[in-house]
């Protein structure tokens, strides 16, 4: 439960149970997170309780999914911190991976590309997300790329290559128009390890 509190404190400034609760009365984005992190901590559990928590912890999460207008796969590595402003129209691919304190705007796809090699094999490829980073709205980012800690994706741009960390990213294609910026993270949660889990 340590990113579902890191997740709430990016989203009300604390932590408590009763702010969780009123996140989930009130907020579908935050409804979407929480489900998520549930189903997390449920395949996490013992054996004997997996099956009788993670059940309906998936149908939550699917029914949270469907009633926010998020796509956010409960498989997706996603590190605590995770913040969902005006959640409606996010796409995640299941296989994307997100650092701590990624802040993520409506209408943002973070995608697969696929390739087909000449004997017609499909390889996919898909994003990773550094901690600290910032996807403004309708932005779309796809294929093997890494965005660098503490950069900054403006509404609208579309990226389709790697960035370094603290940069600002904008336009279609996405081009870098400044670097060293300051990372925008509001609320920051400090812990010791932001990293997701691998696979």
């Amino acid at each position: 439960m340590h990113a579902l509190k890191a997740d709430t404190y990016r989203q009300f400034g604390r932590f408590s149970w009763w702010l969780v609760a009123k996140g989930i009365a009130v907020n579908g984005a935050f409804r979407v997170v929480v489900t998520m992190r549930w189903c997390q901590a449920a395949q996490h559990s013992l054996p004997a309780l997996r099956w009788l928590l993670l059940t309906p912890a998936k149908v939550l999460h699917r029914l949270a999914s469907q009633w926010g207008g998020i796509e956010l796969p409960w498989r997706t590595s996603i590190a605590p911190g995770l913040a969902l402003t005006h959640g409606r129209g996010i796409v995640v691919g299941a296989k994307v991976r997100i650092g701590g304190n990624v802040t993520i705007f409506h209408g943002v796809t973070l995608g697969q590309s696929d390739h087909i090699d000449d004997e017609g094999r499909r390889f996919s490829r898909y994003p990773v997300i550094e901690d600290d980073v910032w996807i403004g709205p309708h932005a779309i980012v796809v294929g093997g790329v890494t965005i660098g800690k503490g950069s900054r994706i403006v509404g609208g741009a579309y990226v389709c290559e790697s960035v370094p960390p603290y940069c600002m990213v904008l336009g279609n294609p996405g081009k870098i128009v400044k670097s060293n910026c300051t990372p925008d993270v509001e609320n920051r949660y400090d812990f010791p390890d932001l990293a997701p889990p691998t696979e």
